[in-house]
């Protein structure tokens, strides 16, 4: 019979002294990928998940109640009919919390390099038509202060 090894934490070792804290712990705590989601998008997407996960079980219902034959088949059906489309309500308002998110959180975005060379060619051509004007002598004005 095997038996598996005492779990040490290296922090309780250290402070009682014992010299065992050369174990590595088994939880390890990583740094993530991708940071974390706003809470009202959090919300919404776990809300779209229990939705969908409703339908798919009701629809589930409706498919073996019809091949049974049994009396639950068609109020299952309309139920996962109208559980669709609440659940495909329930993904859009995650997708729409999360633009309103973005939009009032100021989220950096980058124009790309499209956007940003026409944005130079019309401060160039602004510029230049700027320098066309004040080169320019007009007619009606004297320069002279009396």
């Amino acid at each position: 019979m095997k038996t598996e090894p005492d779990i040490v934490d290296s922090g309780d070792a250290e402070e009682s002294g014992t010299g065992e804290g050369s174990r590595t712990s088994l939880w390890t705590v990583e740094p993530a990928i991708r940071p974390r989601m706003p809470d009202p998008v959090r919300s919404a997407a776990v809300r779209a998940w229990i939705i969908t996960a409703f339908t798919l079980v009701l629809a589930m219902v409706a498919v073996l109640c019809t091949f049974a034959g049994s009396w639950f088949a068609f109020p299952a059906v309309l139920g996962s009919v109208a559980s669709t489309v609440v659940a495909t309500w329930s993904v859009l308002d995650v997708w729409v919390t999360r633009q309103v998110w973005n939009q009032r959180h100021g989220v950096v975005s980058e124009p790309s390099s499209t956007a940003r060379a026409l944005r130079r060619e019309r401060r160039r051509a602004r510029r230049e038509a700027r320098r066309a004007e004040r080169s320019r002598p007009s007619s009606g004005q004297h320069l002279s202060r009396a």
